[in-house]
This record gives C-alpha cells, sequence and structure tokens, in this order.
C-alpha cells in the first residue's frame, strides 16, 4: 500500500472518529440537560398503620349541606353499580339523617338541627367483626397488619350471612348483574357478578398506592379524617383526644373503628 493511501485512510478514519464523538457529545449533553430541567418522579410507598381508622366531624358535614361528594368518589372509584331501585341499592357510603343512624344516642334534648343532620354511614372495620365470626368461606377477613375487614368477592357464595351479622347495614346484595348498571367502569378495580355482597374496604388498593381513601380526599368540608389510631401523633388521635366522639351502637362490643365528632 502507498504512503498516499495509508494517509489518506488515517485521515478518514480519524474525520469519522470526531464525527462520532461530537454527536455523542451532542447526545449526552442533551439528556443531561433533560435531566436538569425534568424532575425526578418519586414513587409513593403504601400508606401502612397498626390499625385504620376514620374520624368524621358531624358539624363540618352538617355545614356542607346535602353535599354528597364523597359517596359519588367512593362509588365511581369502586364500580359501584346504580340499579336506580332502593330493593336493589348497593351503597358502600351513604347519607341518613343522625336519628336514624344513631338512634340509641338520641335524647328528648337533642337540638333539632343535629337530629336531622345528614351523617355519612360506612362499613365501621370492627376490631371484633360479627361479620367474619360468620363468614362460612373466609370471604371476609380482618387483616392482621391493620384492621381493615377485608372481602374476596370471588369466595362469596352469597349466603349473606354476613349482612344479617351487621348491625349498621354495611353490606349490600346484587340481586342482579351490576356490570350494566355500572356508568363509567373503572378497569384499575375489579367488578363484581350477581350473588355477590360488597362493601366498603376502606381503599385498601389507594392505601398501597399511598393514597387516602377517595371519600376522604374527595370531602371539601374536610369532614373526614383518616389515620392510625395506634399513632399517638395522628389526627385521629389529636382529634379525639380534643372532641366528644361518639360510635354506632357502641353497646354490642363490636368495637367500630369510625368514630363522629359532636
Amino acid at each position: 500500500m502507498s504512503v498516499e493511501r495509508r494517509k489518506f485512510l488515517k485521515m478518514a478514519g480519524l474525520t469519522a472518529l470526531g464525527l462520532a464523538g461530537g454527536a455523542s457529545a451532542k447526545v449526552l449533553a442533551q439528556d443531561s440537560l433533560q435531566a436538569d430541567t425534568i424532575p425526578a418522579v418519586v414513587p409513593r410507598g403504601p400508606l401502612t398503620a397498626k390499625r385504620w381508622a376514620m374520624v368524621i366531624d358531624i358539624r363540618k358535614c352538617q355545614e356542607a349541606g346535602e353535599c354528597d361528594d364523597c359517596s359519588k368518589a367512593c362509588h365511581l372509584t369502586h364500580n359501584v353499580p346504580d340499579f336506580d331501585n332502593p330493593k336493589d341499592e348497593i351503597k358502600w357510603i351513604w347519607k341518613e339523617s343522625f336519628e336514624h343512624g344513631f338512634h340509641e344516642q338520641e335524647h328528648e334534648h337533642l337540638d333539632e338541627k343535629t337530629k336531622h343532620a345528614l351523617t355519612p354511614l360506612l362499613c365501621n372495620h370492627c376490631d371484633e367483626p360479627a361479620c367474619v365470626r360468620v363468614c362460612p368461606t373466609g370471604a371476609t377477613w380482618k387483616r392482621e397488619e391493620d384492621g381493615i375487614v377485608m372481602m374476596d368477592w370471588h369466595r362469596c357464595i352469597g349466603c349473606r350471612y354476613c349482612m344479617a351479622a351487621c348491625p349498621y347495614g354495611s353490606r349490600s346484595f346484587n340481586w342482579r348483574d351490576p356490570r350494566p348498571f355500572i356508568k363509567e367502569i373503572k378497569p384499575d378495580f375489579p367488578t363484581r357478578t350477581r350473588g355477590v355482597v360488597e362493601k366498603c374496604t376502606f381503599c385498601d388498593e389507594r392505601l398501597a398506592r399511598g393514597q387516602l381513601p377517595a371519600c376522604v380526599e374527595a370531602c371539601k368540608a374536610r369532614a373526614m379524617v383518616f389515620g392510625d389510631l395506634e399513632d399517638p401523633d395522628s389526627e385521629v388521635r389529636q382529634l379525639l383526644a380534643e372532641r366528644f366522639s361518639i360510635r354506632r351502637k357502641p353497646g354490642l362490643g363490636t368495637q367500630p373503628e369510625v368514630y363522629y365528632l359532636l
């Protein structure tokens, strides 16, 4: 090979290397610029507690009027059907007047405004859940790690023993296929079938994603507070220490973990 040919190949190789190096440097510079200007997304870890509980401020809820943002958010999030029929009604969270929800605590001197105030009701996630004791298939159980009373809809055989045992009316039965009556099916949450009981699960799927229950987030009046009952510094513990609270049917010994502030 002639000297001239060797010089030509050497120069061509150096030029190609320089072009490639320049392109690589440009790409690296762009990546560095993007890394500096685009904030890193840090995934949120799950919310955990030793004993989840909810505190509902009846005064704040009363001031919000006939607001039903909590139930709308809950039912939309969890594919709860709307049969538009009281007989077939499926409800995870709903509102009733104080005198109906707490008739055992009503007295003749209770002011009329409180007596007729609409109050959110839901599964109480009892510390001693009667529903769990009567379920023959283990379709409902209490989680040991945080006390949430859960349901496995695939294991439910529709015997409705849990509905008979629950003193709060917190469970609903699907007499018909619910899917055609769901206005907007959320693909990230399972739908149920005919012959299955369902209820609130304290949004366990949202807690696993680091989110508060849908009803708590939707409440504009900040009447619903969710937290760890075993944590003395939690907001629920502070509220219970500062304000007088009641629970539904406390004499039954179920130890409900939904508290109402008066």
